[in-house]
């Protein structure tokens, strides 16, 4: 017996023998449905042998044969009915569990489950519903009249990394049939929330409409991705229409998954609880920031990785600085609490953020992880990590707490055959094309490619995407673009001055301006120039629109 859970009230399993029937009753399942029809196999007990020895247990039984392969839409339904019907937990079997586990998630499509889910929860318990996706995406049913569209690329993504490499792309080759696939109508700048969050910017500042910066002659199709058929060369959205490609580009960024910190969602945006990670909520940072005159502040910081790792520390330099220049310094104790175990990863930069840690007389905690939350009571629960691998629960009170959610693949992504097995999509780290679906690309924070997910990353892959994408589609001698991993993280110590780390992969330092012009490894005021009156523009009228201003990428061969 071998039963996988697959729900809270239903687990699947291969074939099971009689004798197997009073573990299952002892593991509390109180009913049995089989999926597999009598005769199938040689070594196959016949239901009714099940039926008896369940009986005898105490426990109902169904019988519900599907062959293999051969899982209608009726069948679904029914399969609904007994699951309605019947005690639970339930026990359902065929000769894999397969069959099982298809009409359970047929019956969850036409229950309006969001496939993501349904198929996360069929690859935990083992099964690939990859043959069943569109049913799935059609309410549990075979779709009759599936109006496609095709395009000789597809972009998955409207945000930074994918507006950029459609703009890329059209630079390279003007007239090539692009489709974008996103359902948000705005666009955001989200390098500028740190600069929300400590009152530099206005919020409005940092958003614009999408249908302003998709560039001209690509066409937006507004709606979300539920799943991709690389062998089909489809992408499949929710409402099961199919989007076909030649090539395909993924840059859907990450999740934000605030429910992962218990009882944070509960009170974000109230009782002292904020984060730079959401549009609405930067502009509460600093409305807490300016109103706190004395007591503790918490800043988080979650396990990698994450969107800009220097973000969480970004909020509390800018928030100290004002408390500093505020003369109220010395009546705010600073608890910076992170999951890992460094300041920062590249450590050329660490000397200088010290003594900005030793200037604002700032807690450090590493190996802390936010794990719960109750805002009314302004209490905040950590998990503590010890030298030695022991795990303490350590309990902060808080007058104010900057919270950086934890954060992994979207779900459609994570139980995609893109993906790896972190669920994040997996590509050569050079070339950005996938390791072993070469019609596709990915960039962006989606990508497994080791290297810092900030927007300058994805800044310089844009290009290399772009290069590469056109070289393929014309069969070209021309040479391949190369990404070096580079990543920017312009870290804002004081308001007026930045550390501006640039780094690519294995931490090796990749400095865009001259040394004597700016030094990275020390606090910069023309680095905060930059940041703040530079890269805005930048962003939008240069990496949006395929101008690849310091950023052309590096050829190979």
């Amino acid at each position: 017996m071998q039963p996988k859970p697959i729900s809270a009230t239903l687990s699947v399993s291969p074939q099971i023998q009689p004798d197997d029937i009073a573990a299952i009753a002892a593991a509390g399942f109180r009913s049995i449905v089989c999926n597999r029809p009598d005769g199938e196999g040689a070594d196959q007990p016949a239901f009714q042998e099940i039926a008896a020895a369940a009986q005898a247990a105490g426990l109902r039984t169904a019988y519900q044969p599907i062959v293999a392969g051969k899982v209608s839409d009726d069948d679904a339904v029914h399969f609904s009915a007994l699951l309605d019907e019947l005690p639970k937990p339930i026990f359902a079997y065929c000769r894999t569990g397969t069959r099982s586990a298809t009409l359970w998630s047929l019956a969850e499509g036409a229950h309006g489950r969001p496939l993501p889910q349904i198929l996360a929860a069929a690859k935990g318990a083992g099964y690939d519903m990859a043959g069943v996706i569109r049913r799935i995406a059609n309410g549990g049913k075979t779709p009759t009249d599936v109006a496609d569209a095709s395009h000789e690329i597809v972009i998955v993504g409207g945000g930074a990394a994918g507006i950029a490499a459609a703009a890329s792309l059209l630079a390279r080759r003007p007239g090539l049939d692009i489709a974008l696939i996103d359902p948000a109508d705005v666009h955001y700048y989200q390098p500028g929330w740190t600069m929300v969050g400590g009152g530099v910017f206005e919020a409005a500042s940092t958003a614009k409409t999408m249908a302003s910066l998709i560039p001209s002659g690509v066409r937006w199709i507004k709606a979300a991705v539920a799943a991709f058929e690389p062998d089909k060369k489809a992408v499949i959205l929710d409402g099961c229409r199919v989007v076909r490609y030649e090539k395909l580009v993924v840059a859907p960024g990450l999740k934000l998954d605030w429910g992962g910190i218990e009882g944070l969602t509960e009170t974000l945006g109230r009782n002292g609880v904020t984060s730079n990670y959401r549009y609405d909520l930067a502009p509460y940072t600093w409305e807490l920031v300016r109103n706190l005159r004395s007591g503790r502040a918490l800043f988080t910081q979650p396990p990698m990785p994450i969107k800009c790792a220097g973000a969480p520390q970004k909020a509390m330099y800018l928030s100290a600085d004002h408390w500093l220049r505020q003369g109220c310094l010395d009546k705010i104790a600073i608890d910076f609490l992170n999951a890992g175990g460094v300041l920062f990863g590249v450590k050329d930069y660490v000397p200088a953020l010290m003594r900005y840690i030793e200037r604002y007389h700032i807690n450090l905690g590493f190996q802390h992880e936010l794990t719960r939350i109750d805002g009314p009571a302004r209490k905040a629960w950590f998990t503590a990590t010890a030298a030695d691998g022991s795990k303490s629960v350590v309990e902060r009170s808080f007058d104010m707490i900057h919270v950086v959610p934890p954060q992994t693949a979207p779900d459609f992504i994570r139980v995609s055959p893109l993906a790896d097995a972190a669920g994040w999509v997996d590509v050569d780290p050079a070339t950005l094309r996938h390791r072993t679906l070469p019609d596709i690309y990915a960039l962006g924070d989606v990508a497994n490619a080791p290297n810092a997910k900030t927007a300058a990353a994805a800044r310089k892959q844009a290009p290399v995407v772009a290069h590469n994408l056109v070289k393929d589609l014309t069969s070209s001698t021309l040479p391949e673009a190369h990404y070096d991993g580079y990543g920017s993280c312009p870290l804002t110590v004081e308001r007026g001055k930045i550390v501006l780390a640039e780094f690519g992969y294995g931490g090796k330092l990749l400095p865009s301006f001259p040394h004597w012009l700016i030094d990275g490894t020390r606090p910069s005021s023309l680095a905060w120039l930059l940041k703040e009156r530079l890269l805005p523009p930048i962003y939008w009228k240069a990496m949006l629109r395929g101008k690849e201003w310091l950023a052309k990428p590096q050829m190979v061969g």
